[in-house]
């Protein structure tokens, strides 16, 4: 068994881009955990879709065997994201550590994550090891961003370690720190197992991998387990250590992150934060877990064809194993058939899970646009809360509408304080907290403003707006009054629950009028005349025409009276108008998202 003195568990944390993930690189070539030939750029991304976006979207779990001072020791890493849409990723795997190594980009300073990252770590007692990263560039910054560090850590000044993560500079020194300023995980190999279950991934041969974090008892091979919120047994049929791919080992013990197969079928049965422990020999009480993540953005996603209805189910169950953040129930909707309304942690959280479900499980989907969840006080004194736009109340039911509100926090250079002002204060309805200084012409400036607002687009007009030297973080206040109203889309005059948004009653003429637009350039001609409408206030409040395909029915008329030429235009007239009655619209997956595109200028 091994001494829980020679290991350490650590994660990395860090603002997005400030270069994580190159770190874990050059960590794994150091102390040669993978074979050069196979060593390529951002090694831990296993998806696709972290590679091309250049993101590390899920946790990933890696040990290395490190020599120091002649004594072999073995570190735990966790490389965590760095968006403020997979923070619950970085809380859970702070669970599993008690070490961070935060990460600071020399040309960039404290952002937005880093401050939120470094909170979440002291908040989880952990040792955290600072280090200033990208010295090598020459706009680095060096002496003002380890003020900053100082600043928000109190660390004194020699603490800081200083790295090259492209070059490899400086992180052979960063895991001496990490030997000798991480305390060892504490943990009795005698005592009853307990481990916690931090990630898992569905395995169609295996069943449910569970990735855990032993903190005492051992964990084999024909152990009997149990999984402590289901009441449920299985027997251990491997168990293993991440290399950073799953290498089987003969036991696990306290202190070690590892991952256990025990012929787990039902993907209930393994949630994430849950307790394993022994059948035999079962712990009293369970791991205090994770707390609940609430979604802050809801949107519904139906399969491209209704007959593969089942087939998403069994996606996002098998997804949300892998991403628990993940929240879905059924919902129908008259236009797209049978889908199910899905709460995400932010726009980028449900991109990348649009994007998995299409290239992991091979299933096209149509992805409505995103919504908050509304608290509504019936007239009746009942109190429901509505996340999508098709079941809003009608406006006669309704006493009053709360909406959610956010404490929004951007660290920006003073250059752009004005502009980010403006936006804010004008097209977003947020009223400025305060304002602090945040090192040499830097400052952090704290909004009160309505969710509905940031999850749009605003983070693309603040990166404009600040020439991509802003950066932000919001936490949840809580519901505030609010005046809004909900915009049905009709289309042929058939009303479509899909496209319809609830928004605040100044913008909703506005919203209204370029919604309909948006959308007569989305949807494709048909035969026949399409309007498309928008109506709030019982009435309607915008409108745009698609024109009818005609096809030249006066090109056989070489001559004659021109009464001849009238009848034929009229026999077309009727065609369409009868065309119109029973022709069924085609509506594009791009429509469903001109929410998100109504402040794109026209071509």
């Amino acid at each position: 068994m091994k001494d829980t003195n020679f290991i350490r568990n650590i994660c990395t944390i860090a603002h997005i881009d400030h270069g994580k993930t190159t770190f874990v690189d050059r960590i794994l070539e150091l102390t040669k955990a993978v074979d050069l030939r196979q060593m390529h750029e951002q090694f831990l991304d296993q998806m696709d879709i972290e590679r091309e976006r250049g993101i590390t979207i899920k946790a990933s779990p890696v040990k290395v065997i490190y020599n120091y001072t002649g004594q072999e020791y073995e570190i735990n890493i966790i490389d965590t994201p760095g968006h403020v849409d997979f923070s619950y990723e970085v809380s859970r795997s702070m669970a599993a550590c008690e070490g961070a190594v935060l990460i600071v980009d020399a040309s960039q300073g404290v952002e937005a994550q880093t401050v939120a990252h470094a909170y979440l770590a002291v908040d989880n007692d952990l040792d955290i090891i600072p280090v200033i990263n990208k010295i090598d560039l020459p706009n680095a910054n060096i002496e003002e961003t380890a003020t900053e560090i100082i600043s928000l850590l109190g660390v004194k000044k020699d603490e800081i370690l200083k790295i090259s993560a492209k070059t490899g500079q400086g992180v052979k020194e960063v895991l001496d720190a990490i030997i000798e300023r991480v305390r060892p995980p504490k943990g009795d190999p005698n005592k009853p197992l307990k481990a916690l279950i931090f990630d898992a991934k569905y395995d169609k041969y295996r069943g449910i991998v569970v990735y855990v974090r032993i903190f005492d008892g051992t964990v084999k091979v024909g152990d009997k387990i149990l999984i402590m919120s289901t009441n449920q047994q299985y027997e251990v049929s491997e168990v293993g250590i991440f290399t950073p791919d799953m290498k089987p080992t003969d036991v696990l013990g306290p202190g070690e992150v590892g991952y256990i197969i025990a012929g787990i079928k039902e993907i209930g049965h393994a949630k994430v934060g849950d307790t394993i422990t022994s059948a035999t020999n079962p712990v009293a009480e369970p791991l205090p877990g994770y707390r609940e993540i609430k979604p802050m953005v809801f949107a519904s996603i139906f399969p491209g064809l209704p007959e593969y209805f089942e087939e998403l189910k069994k996606a996002l169950e098998k997804l949300k194993l892998n991403d628990w953040a993940l929240t879905f129930e059924p919902t129908r909707s008259p236009a797209l058939g049978f889908g199910f309304r899905c709460g995400f942690l932010g726009l980028l959280h449900m991109d990348v899970v649009r994007e998995r479900l299409e290239r992991e499980f091979e299933i096209a989907v149509i992805l409505t646009a995103p919504n908050v969840e509304y608290k509504v006080v019936l007239r009746n004194g009942e109190t429901i809360f509505v996340n999508d736009p098709a079941k809003f109340p009608d406006e006669g039911e309704i006493e009053k509408v709360y909406e959610p509100f956010v404490k929004l926090s951007i660290i920006t250079p003073t250059d752009y304080v004005g502009d980010i002002y403006t936006i804010l204060q004008n097209e977003r309805r947020a009223t400025l907290l305060h304002t602090e200084n945040a090192g040499k012409n830097r400052v952090v400036m704290y909004f009160k403003a309505p969710l509905a607002e940031i999850i749009t687009d605003f983070f693309d007009r603040l990166k404009a707006v600040s020439r991509g030297y802003a950066s932000m973080d919001y936490e949840f206040l809580g519901y505030e009054e609010s005046d809004v109203v909900k915009i049905t889309i009709l289309v042929n005059k058939e009303p479509v629950d899909a496209l319809s948004t609830v928004v605040h009653k100044s913008k909703a003429y506005q919203v209204a009028k370029k919604l309909v637009e948006k959308l007569s350039e989305l949807i494709p001609r048909h035969q026949f005349e399409i309007p498309i409408q928008a109506k709030a206030f019982g009435r309607i409040i915008a409108r745009a025409d698609i024109k009818a395909l005609r096809k030249d029915v006066l090109a056989k008329c070489y001559g004659g009276d021109v009464t001849r030429k009238m009848k034929l235009l009229e026999k077309q007239k009727e065609g369409k108008k009868r065309l119109r009655e029973i022709g069924k619209v085609t509506i594009p997956q791009e429509a469903f998202l001109a929410i998100l595109r109504i402040d794109e200028e026209k071509d």
